[in-house]
């Protein structure tokens, strides 16, 4: 399958393209121009097609492709939530995809398949509510920009393509992601729980985040959102006894509320203290089955030491 990617680079997108190039697949880059920042070895061999998001302006040698994997985005933790900051988030998404499925669609024979990322953002805070792909959209700045993201992602059905849009959960990776700044904490022993931590964490591994697109691809069935999460969501207070057990350090110490709010403002209301109790049901109908479920399997699983 001839599958265009943007966002190669990143956490997500150097995974799969690690993993869908070793199944065969003829995997190109959607790239930025200049774009020259140093890629993983995988990435960097990879054929390219020029795509200037702020134009929308496609190279003519993403004619012919089968899927479309859109993973581009600037980070959501990667920053303090400053108002230009935050334009910089809703452009990377909603802007970005609205140019880049304009592009596709006038392609003389536009991918079949668009798979998308989004993310759990979409629900805000909901305290202990359970959320499934049924449930309405929450309330709040990551809330909107996830609905618009969606919304944008969702036109590229208009020209045939089968659309899923992945709504990802806090993603544990090694070698990136939320979970090494999470368990610094830990290792030097001042670790605890963040706020009340009664919060949901609705997470999932790096590992299955790259099945799940493969499962995309290859599974006719699926589209529209799916909640890319484990079906196992654990409060801030497990998740964090969890990970000191996993790391042999204590758990005693907790960050409070305020202390948080005063460090990174906007941001710990939406991304630490906010609560997502989310389940994957549109996953588990159609057969996908979790690598790893449970939590302390997985941290032990993505902290085991290389080598």
């Amino acid at each position: 399958m001839k599958i265009l990617i943007s966002g190669s680079s990143g956490l997500v997108g150097s995974a799969v393209v690690d993993n869908l190039s070793h199944q065969g697949h003829d995997l190109i880059r959607l790239v930025r121009p200049g774009t020259a920042a140093r890629q993983p070895a995988a990435v960097s061999e990879l054929p390219q097609v020029v795509w200037n998001p702020q134009s929308g302006l496609l190279d003519s040698r993403a004619e012919g492709a089968d899927a479309v994997i859109h993973l581009a985005g600037a980070s959501i933790a990667g920053h303090r939530w400053t108002e230009a900051w935050k334009r910089e988030l809703r452009d990377s998404r909603v802007a970005a995809t609205n140019r880049l499925v304009a592009s596709l669609q006038r392609l003389h024979r536009p991918p079949q398949i668009f798979i998308a990322a989004s993310a759990i953002g979409f629900y805000g805070s909901r305290g202990d509510e359970k959320l499934t792909e049924s449930s309405p959209a929450g309330t709040g700045f990551l809330a909107q920009i996830t609905v618009d993201w969606e919304t944008e992602s969702a036109r590229a059905a208009q020209s045939g393509a089968r659309v899923v849009i992945l709504r990802f959960g806090v993603i544990l990776a090694k070698q990136g992601g939320a979970l090494p700044q999470m368990a610094l904490p830990f290792r030097l022993g001042v670790g605890g729980r963040i706020g009340s931590g009664r919060q949901w964490i609705s997470w999932i591994t790096l590992d299955d985040v790259v099945a799940i697109i493969r499962f995309a691809l290859e599974t006719n069935l699926l589209s529209g959102p799916a909640n890319a999460v484990s079906p196992n969501p654990v409060q801030n207070a497990a998740f964090s006894s969890t990970l000191a057990r996993v790391l042999h350090r204590p758990a005693i110490l907790p960050a409070p509320s305020f202390a948080l709010r005063l460090a990174l403002g906007e941001m710990a209301d939406s991304l630490l203290l906010a609560s997502q109790r989310i389940y994957p049901n549109k996953l588990e109908q159609l057969g996908y089955r979790f690598h790893y479920p449970d939590l302390q399997p997985a941290l032990t699983a993505v902290l085991r030491p290389s080598g």
